[in-house]
């Protein structure tokens, strides 16, 4: 959430924002509010003089009977039913007005690309070059299925459309590849493992930003307060909500899997086949809260934390900087980690890396207090997948396919699968 003073204070600058964005919103209605807020706040508090004076004057009556202390009682009584009237007129504007920062999108870095959709994403590098194969490749979905190691006419019959079942060494390598991931970034990178709960609060998804915006692609329980969460970044970067932490504590690195659960309404075509755009799926996170001064040197290093992985699994990729068009509802600055998949002939993505500045740590409550004594301040917060566990495991299938219909297991994978090198049929 941005602060209702730096919006009035560049109003023009942050409605260049919201235009690059594609999110219509009139600033004025803001403008209003406030005004109105300042207003009953004026007037409450040129009440609360008045009835402090006459409270003075009753208790002065004993020396002075000229006072009409009745007249004086009911002028009290009735500026006190004012002020309890101006308070919930109060309430009412300030809930309307939180609402709608609530809903605003963050603002942007000024190293985010202005452009129009994904098209408009620059190339920042590229690692790695495609493997060129001596027969045509398969997609994943029909490479797994003939090694009978995804099922999903089972995930049909067992929930819905969008919803696969891995069996035998398609559960193993998923496996293998949390447990990769995991070591990579707890050893190597210096993250803190964490298993958090996979439910949380509505306040806990108010303070990442998915609520109340995108409360249609969440799944949310029937008789409790709790919704599955979409991505580990919510439960990891509230861990320190409503808190003041201290700067030589920062910058604080968290890194989990969790199952990830979103409804994916807005996917058609070729992406409802096969891992690629699940309801439910399986993805290594990571988080980092630290200074507003190391923010984008910690986004440059989240980014290459999260290509360590592919790199590792020599899996070709790229990275592209999320231009204002495409770039997500919280973040300042979104890098793009993209995997070349054969079958498609193309870049897909496999992690998004974002650094959201302040925006998620106003809405939760989340400061730090600088080893100078200076004044409180909030955190930044960072977020990105470390990586997707299931757009790994299509990637693997589809690169490392061969001609007979095996799978050769990637040599960093080997160790995490006892030693097996090939998945065959």
């Amino acid at each position: 959430m941005l602060d209702i003073k730096y919006i009035l204070a560049n109003k023009e600058e942050y409605a260049e924002v919201l235009k690059n964005r594609h999110h219509d919103f009139n600033l004025d209605v803001l403008v209003e509010l406030d005004a109105k807020r300042r207003k009953i706040i004026g007037e409450t508090e040129d009440l609360k003089a008045k009835r402090n004076e006459g409270s003075r004057k009753i208790g002065m009556a004993k020396n002075n009977p000229d006072l009409d202390v009745n007249a004086l009682k009911a002028e009290i009584k009735e500026m006190g039913d004012k002020i309890k009237s101006l308070d919930a007129e109060l309430a009412q504007v300030e809930a309307t007005l939180n609402n709608h920062l609530m809903t605003l999108p963050n603002t942007l870095s000024a190293t985010t690309p202005i452009g129009n959709d994904e098209n408009d994403n620059p190339v920042v590098r590229k690692w790695g070059e495609p493997k060129k194969f001596d027969f045509e490749p398969k997609p994943h979905w029909d490479v797994a299925e003939a090694l009978g190691i995804m099922d999903f006419e089972k995930g049909v019959m067992l929930a819905q459309s969008r919803f696969t079942v891995l069996k035998g060494l398609g559960a193993r390598m998923e496996r293998a590849l949390v447990n990769f991931m995991l070591d990579m970034h707890t050893k190597k990178h210096g993250y803190l493992e964490v298993e958090p709960p996979f439910m949380v609060r509505s306040a806990i998804l108010e303070g990442t930003g998915q609520l109340p915006k995108f409360a249609e692609d969440l799944y949310k329980l029937q008789n409790d307060d709790l919704w599955l969460i979409p991505t580990a970044e919510v439960p990891l970067t509230n861990l320190n909500r409503e808190s003041i932490l201290e700067e030589k504590d920062l910058p604080l690195y968290y890194t989990a899997y969790t199952p990830c659960f979103r409804r994916e309404a807005g996917s058609a075509g070729r992406d409802v086949r096969g891992l690629m755009r699940q309801h439910q799926f399986d993805k290594v996170e990571m988080v980092k809260i630290c200074t507003p001064e190391t923010s984008y040197d910690e986004l440059e290093k989240l980014t290459n934390n999260a290509g360590e992985v592919l790199e590792a699994l020599e899996l070709p990729y790229r990275v592209v900087n999320l231009c204002s068009g495409d770039i997500g509802f919280g973040s300042c600055k979104t890098y793009d980690l993209e995997v070349w998949l054969p079958s498609q002939d193309k870049y897909r993505e496999i992690s998004s890396c974002s650094n959201c500045e302040d925006f998620q740590a106003r809405r939760m409550n989340l400061r730090y207090r600088p080893a100078d004594g200076g004044k409180i301040r909030f955190a930044h917060t960072l977020n990105g997948s470390g990586i997707a566990v299931g757009r790994t495991l299509i990637a693997i299938i589809e690169n490392y396919q061969n001609e007979d219909g095996s799978i050769t297991i990637p040599k960093a994978l080997v160790p995490y699968m006892d030693g097996l090198e090939r998945i065959n049929k």
